[in-house]
């Protein structure tokens, strides 16, 4: 069999927060040859920005509401963003062979094969002059899978050369780790991550984040609470399994009545607990676990990880990876696959029946 040449992609993605979109480029073949490339973060207009943020008070609307303006704004600002991108690296468009679009995701329910992310492929396409793979999550959900988490194949690839096993944890809104031990690739959501503790400080301190998780640190966790918390009966089920952004906000209701800074230590507690909890669903203890995601800045998370585990806890920068432009890189490398036909999820991801390829393609002309 002939060797497949590596080619560029590019990807954008905008997270849960939204607070902007993140552009990154990858080289690759689709398979297990990953080259990453820059990446950098696009603000949202802030008129959009807020209308996102008003949408999420009523999110059900993405169900039955066409979205037909909203939409549209998202497509423009992520098309806005991909040409800034493509201008600020100075990158040759002729190389460019795909441009993976996530979009915006707004509302994910597998159990009712229902998920929606913003973003239409033939206006992005139209707009940049490139062909766009977009609706990656959408076959998968369709087919009975959790639609999520997505990155665990583009993870793999990267760990090739690392020893194993290894656990790649992103800590998002939502926490979910990959476990690869070779050809074992096993990935799921694990629970709440900084989304918890980013509300609990906006509500009590308007202030986006705890930075560096100095307020958590600074109080002492109720860790009676943390482990009812922990009785949420989604931590027994079996792997694979996603969340969404507030799955778990009526539960975290339970540390209104604290301190500030006794409330962050409990919400933090939380997380680290649902995180150790993810080893009841893998076959091995890994011998390293991986942190991307913002939740990777946050030195008590990190802290409170190693020594919760007793094995290493770093940071992916420790092995030259990108924790910023992970998740953009990742839907790059996906629409390469999705052009190759190969699979973007499997039944140990996502709980889709078979290997499952996915993704819309969108010629530019």
């Amino acid at each position: 069999m002939s060797e497949v040449p590596l080619s560029t992609a590019i990807g954008a993605i905008s997270g849960t927060s939204m607070d902007g979109i993140d552009v990154s480029m990858v080289r690759s073949d689709g398979d297990a040859k990953v080259e990453p490339g820059p990446g950098r973060t696009y603000d949202y207009p802030a008129p959009l920005r807020r209308l996102l943020l008003d949408f999420l008070a009523d999110p059900v609307r993405a169900e039955s509401d066409p979205l037909t303006d909203l939409e549209a704004q998202v497509s423009d600002a992520h098309a806005g963003a991909i040409e800034s991108f493509i201008r600020d690296f100075g990158i040759d468009r002729s190389a460019i062979k795909i441009v993976g679009l996530h979009g915006q995701t707004v509302w994910h329910r597998p159990e009712r094969r229902f998920t929606r992310q913003l973003g239409l492929g033939p206006r992005v396409a139209a707009a940049l002059g490139l062909d766009v793979v977009n609706r990656f999550r959408h076959a998968d959900v369709a087919a009975g899978g959790e639609g999520a988490p997505f990155a665990p194949l583009y993870h793999r690839a990267l760990a090739s050369s690392l020893p194993q096993p290894v656990m790649v944890l992103n800590l998002g809104g939502v926490g979910n780790v990959t476990y690869i031990d070779g050809d074992t690739v096993i990935a799921f959501d694990t629970g709440p991550a900084s989304a918890l503790l980013d509300d609990f400080v906006l509500k009590r301190l308007g202030q986006r984040y705890d930075a560096d998780g100095r307020l958590a640190a600074s109080g002492h966790p109720d860790q009676a609470l943390v482990a009812r918390l922990m009785e949420h009966p989604y931590f027994d089920r079996p792997a694979p399994k996603s969340l969404d952004r507030n799955d778990f906000h009526a539960w975290a209701k339970a540390v209104d009545g604290m301190p500030d800074a006794d409330g962050a230590a409990t919400l933090a507690a939380f997380t680290v607990a649902s995180a150790v909890g993810a080893l009841r669903h893998v076959p091995r203890q890994p011998l390293r676990w991986l942190v991307t995601g913002g939740g990777r800045l946050n030195g008590h998370f990190m802290r409170s990880l190693a020594a919760a585990l007793g094995v290493p806890v770093d940071p992916v920068e420790a092995v030259g990876w990108n924790g910023d432009f992970i998740e953009a890189q990742c839907f790059g490398y996906l629409a390469l696959r999705s052009l190759r036909g190969l699979p973007l999820s499997l039944p140990t991801t996502t709980g889709v029946p078979h290997p499952m390829t996915g993704g819309e393609l969108w010629k530019a002309a």
